[in-house]
């Protein structure tokens, strides 16, 4: 196997680096395999909803939200699936919370995923920022870590052939949806993920069964699944998930830990009538193999500011943005001379209606007035 190529910041921080297990043979099953390559285009769709949880503690105390969206996106005029989650809430107290934003095939192969996850203690703050890349058949990975005030620096490169079988944050969501469509885990689910110290290691899925699970006022049967990853040196990590039989996710728990995610209520109890996904009317083209899928969606408001997709797709614009506007304004310098102009004169003036006074100030430049008031108005 092709061993990564690996910096990290500050210096001497690769000491001893040299002798870890990189990977090794560590790779994904061929029922992995076998399972990513199946995917068809309507199973996909059937997962292009949101999931909104409630954390809550042992207790039953409510901690925070954690929230997952799924849409069909485009990336750099690749079509892909776009899933964006995010987790907020507190520990005794001090704000935590975690966002994935993530670009993937139709074989939920990672494009390019972003993780930030933070917790603000006093004097003794965690924020750690994770970027993964594809880019000329390698997998860029750049990590920033900060706790208090050192900062420490890594990047690490793999190169895909060794990367056949990838679960990340972004993607694993999307997967256990697929499972739990299909009501049904393959025996020997192991693909390959990465650990804190983005080396290789690997990710086991298993099948829980059927349970009933109260929420809200019903009693629902719900599928569960299992996440086991496994550490190096320390005991693995185990996630239990649990699913209506629509897909949307029940509840979420790590096993071991007095804090879980719970679904409330029931969408139809929300929503009587309604369809579970509250995707905008659009249709969607997608190619698999040689089928080709297009499906609409019924026309549902949408307020962007307060769903992370739309937000995801701003905050990933906005440098285009400020690059295109700050372009605009150096091709036209007439704008600043007018506003600037404008505020002078409304701070000069202080008018109670400043709509007034702005419709006033700027009726000259009307279409209509520059018609009757300029001589050549007929040539030009």
């Amino acid at each position: 196997m092709e061993a990564p190529l690996e910096e990290e910041t500050p210096a001497g921080a690769l000491a001893g680096i040299e002798g870890l297990d990189l990977g090794g043979e560590l790779k994904a099953s061929d029922e992995a395999l076998t399972f990513l390559s199946s995917i068809e285009p309507a199973e996909l769709l059937k997962c292009v909803f949101p999931d909104s949880l409630v954390t809550v503690s042992e207790g039953g105390r409510d901690l925070g939200r954690f929230s997952v969206t799924v849409e069909f996106a485009r990336r750099v005029q690749q079509p892909c699936l776009l899933l964006h989650a995010q987790s907020q809430g507190a520990i005794d107290d001090s704000p935590c919370g975690t966002t994935v934003t993530a670009y993937l095939t139709t074989e939920l192969e990672v494009l390019e995923e972003d993780y930030h996850e933070y917790v603000k203690l006093d004097g003794h703050s965690l924020d750690m920022k994770c970027h993964m890349v594809q880019h000329d058949g390698q997998m860029l990975i750049n990590k920033v870590t900060t706790v208090g005030e050192e900062t420490t620096m890594k990047s690490v490169s793999y190169p895909m052939s060794v990367l056949n079988g990838l679960v990340t944050e972004g993607s694993n969501l999307l997967l256990m949806r697929l499972f739990a469509l299909r009501r049904k885990v393959p025996e020997h689910m192991t693909l390959i993920s990465f650990d804190q110290g983005l080396h290789i290691l690997q990710t086991t899925f298993s099948a829980l069964g059927l349970k009933q699970l109260e929420v809200g006022d019903d009693t629902v049967e719900v599928f569960g699944v299992e996440e086991t990853v496994d550490s190096s040196g320390d005991s693995p990590i185990t996630w239990q998930c649990y699913f209506l039989a629509d897909g949307h996710m029940a509840s979420r728990v790590q096993v071991g830990s007095p804090v879980s995610m719970r679904l409330l209520q029931l969408q139809s109890q929300l929503e009587k009538g309604k369809p579970l996904s509250h995707t905008p009317r659009k249709h969607f083209l997608m190619k698999h193999s040689h089928n080709v899928c297009v499906i609409g969606f019924e026309k549902i408001p949408l307020v962007w500011e307060e769903d992370m997709q739309m937000r995801s797709k701003f905050w990933d614009r906005k440098e285009e943005l400020k690059a295109d506007h700050t372009s605009y304004l150096r091709r036209h310098p007439e704008i600043r001379a007018l506003t600037a102009d404008f505020l002078e004169s409304l701070l000069l003036r202080k008018p109670d209606d400043v709509f007034k006074f702005a419709r006033e100030y700027f009726a000259p430049f009307a279409p209509s007035r520059l018609l009757e008031t300029s001589p050549k108005a007929s040539s030009l």
